[in-house]
């Protein structure tokens, strides 16, 4: 046995596409990213005008209200090199990782196909092509229905068929809240699931710095 065996492994962040029926695919970050940035915009239900924050009596009344869950949007840099899985055959380099990720803002071959197919038929109106409900997890206190809003790739190795075999990628994404999804959706569920967490952890942070 391993003197190491009693050691956890370190738990790595993922993209979750999910079907009905649970996972379709699971897309595990190679490396973690080293920072992570995220920035949250209360979604009030008052305005205020002037320099001095003062409004009407309607503005008063409203101040503070929200209008729903606050909007938040997380960015950060992610680590994918064919080199560190030496015991993996890797002949096509990274690009099945890097079309994994693409796809999660790509419709397929037959979702165009169906529209296409739509408009030859003279549909009034092709309704826009839903993709499937994607889960980030960063840890097990974070899983969070997310839309990917800027993914930016930067391949900086090749292998001698010109195949990357580094690269870093700059992805950001939109937590989606209960606000953003249909009544019934599934992902509103996780959301809520995600904010009930925030919940506990809130109710033990009761100082803040030293």
């Amino acid at each position: 046995m391993s003197m190491f065996a009693d050691i956890p492994k370190a738990i790595r962040a993922s993209i979750v596409v999910m079907d009905p029926g649970g996972p379709r695919r699971v897309i595990v970050m190679q490396f973690n990213p080293d920072s992570l940035e995220r920035s949250i915009q209360p979604q009030a239900a008052g305005g205020t005008s002037g320099a001095s924050g003062t409004g009407t009596d309607g503005d008063r009344n409203e101040a503070l209200r929200l209008k729903g869950p606050a909007e938040e949007q997380w960015k950060f840099t992610a680590e994918i090199d064919a080199t560190d899985q030496l015991d993996v055959a890797a002949p096509d380099g990274i690009h099945p990782q890097l079309a994994a990720l693409e796809m999660l803002v790509q419709p397929t071959v037959a979702q165009l196909r169906e529209s296409i197919d739509a408009a030859r038929r003279g549909a009034i109106e092709v309704n826009p092509i839903e993709m499937p409900l994607t889960l980030f997890t960063w840890g097990g206190k974070r899983i969070m229905p997310v839309r990917l809003t800027e993914f930016s790739v930067n391949e900086q190795a090749f292998d001698v068929d010109l195949n990357p075999i580094r690269a870093s990628l700059s992805i950001g994404m939109k937590i989606l809240t209960v606000s953003d999804l249909p009544a019934g959706h599934p992902g509103g569920d996780f959301y809520l699931a995600h904010l009930a967490m925030k919940e506990q952890l809130a109710a033990r942070g009761s100082r803040i710095g030293g």
